[in-house]
């Protein structure tokens, strides 16, 4: 098998710009009409619709906690097929992990994929220090081998020339100062991509001031990965999940969606804010912005809907902004009356309440679920969910904080919903669709 050309775009720090190099290195190439597969180390569900709306091919995800060393190798190698050339963009700095350890970090998964990593250096501030932070970096790591570098907040041609004068890695790109590029930011990160075309204009900054000739040809040296990409197979279908996706509800792994249709559910896809329930056998609510559509969510149809369908036992699982939408009510400075599916109120914070990875078990009473189903993913809100004192939970953590007392997973007949956006093991899916089938049957 022909090895699929690739490349990372990682960074020294946050905010030293691998975002705009890696969105814009997409939009260049897609311009020249190559096929560009993207991809975003780490959990975040923002990025990738940036990557998604540029490319014309879903972004996926890697990220080796949620996924595992071979889960990330096997969702690459099955994204990936067919693509010229996949672009990854890395999160945080290049070795930046757990814990302060490297696992999850961009190195992990550059050395997972034995891909090339093209450095993002942002050079505002210094000159030859450059060199000393690009040799450290290089040589940090056995595994990891940085091809290349491209600097950003170049000041000047002067600047430029102090900083080549003593190069030890080829530099790939030269971006001037342009606070135009900058992403707006809000609460849980950057804008989506339906809300800003900033991206569109990066493009233009990488075909100018970058060496895409240099960058394809680094990205085409590399050896085929052991392996060989997993086939999701067609199934009988075993009924309908509805999935939430408007501008309230859009935070979702494009492989969980995968494994709930390989498990035989069919999704079909509303939105909250303007559609009524769609003839569904089970739910599943992501995350995304609900305290930004509250007006619109109090006041649609769909919430009684979903009231109804939760009185009756239909499976709904919901996630951080489905949790919250799936309460009684969101006290935003003001409440609204939401679905009431959950004995459970929300407040929104201005502060940051839980943010890391997560992982867990169910535990027995949990609802549709087994006991002994793992739960491993991430939470990242600024709300806090307040249960009625008898409340009963899905899932029991060892790691990160949940609703309450490391509990996670707030049950009600047959609806649970979490803090956590969990990354979907073969057991829950298998539950979730087993449960649908018998409400189909019923």
């Amino acid at each position: 098998m022909n090895p699929v050309p690739r490349i990372i775009i990682a960074g020294t720090h946050s905010g030293c710009g691998k975002t705009t190099v890696a969105t814009g290195l997409m939009a260049a190439l897609v311009a020249q009409g190559v096929s560009v597969q993207p991809f975003k180390v780490g959990p975040d569900f923002i990025d990738p619709t940036h990557h998604t709306k540029i490319c014309g091919r879903v972004s996926r995800n890697l990220d080796p906690f949620m996924m595992g060393e071979d889960g990330v190798k096997d969702t690459f190698l099955r994204a990936a097929a067919g693509a010229d050339i996949a672009v990854i963009e890395g999160v945080m700095g290049l070795y930046d992990g757990i814990d302060g350890t490297e696992r999850s970090s961009t190195a992990h998964v550059a050395t997972i994929l034995e891909a090339p990593v093209i450095l993002v250096v942002d050079a505002g501030g210094m000159s030859r220090s450059a060199q000393a932070l690009i040799h450290g970096f290089s040589t940090y790591h056995p595994t990891v081998r940085i091809a290349g570098v491209i600097f950003n907040r170049i000041g000047s041609d002067r600047h430029r020339q102090m900083i080549a004068s003593s190069l030890s890695v080829p530099a790939f790109g030269w971006i001037p100062k342009n606070e135009q590029l900058a992403i707006k930011s809000r609460h849980l990160g950057l804008e989506m991509a339906h809300e800003t075309p900033v991206k569109e204009g990066s493009g233009a900054i990488i075909r100018e001031c970058c060496d895409l000739e240099a960058i394809r040809k680094t990205a085409r040296e590399v050896s085929s990965l052991s392996g060989l990409p997993p086939e999701f197979r067609n199934v009988p279908s075993k009924g309908t999940i509805g999935v939430a996706w408007d501008p309230a509800f859009c935070f979702y792994y494009q492989d969980n969606l995968d494994r709930l249709r390989a498990a035989g559910a069919g999704l079909v896809f509303f939105s909250p804010c303007a559609d009524r329930l769609p003839d569904v056998q089970g739910l599943y609510i992501g995350g995304g912005y609900p305290e930004l559509h509250l007006a619109e969510l109090e006041s649609a149809p769909c919430r009684s809907d979903i009231r109804r369908a939760a009185d009756r036992g239909m499976p709904i699982y919901g996630e951080c902004g489905g949790l919250m939408y799936l309460s009684e009510e969101i006290d935003a400075g003001h409440s609204y009356r939401l679905c009431g599916a959950l004995p459970a109120t929300t407040v929104m914070t201005k502060k940051v309440q839980a943010l890391g990875y997560v992982q867990g078990e169910s535990v027995a009473g949990g609802s549709f679920l087994q006991p002994c189903i793992p739960l491993i993913g991430h939470e990242f809100h600024y709300s806090d969910v307040f249960p009625q004192p008898d409340a009963r939970y899905a899932f029991r953590l060892s790691r990160g904080r949940g609703i309450a007392d490391g509990n996670d997973g707030l049950v009600s007949n047959n609806t649970i919903g979490t803090y956590t956006h969990a990354y979907f093991s073969d057991a829950f899916v298998r539950s979730f669709a087993d449960e649908i089938m018998r409400g189909k049957s019923t």
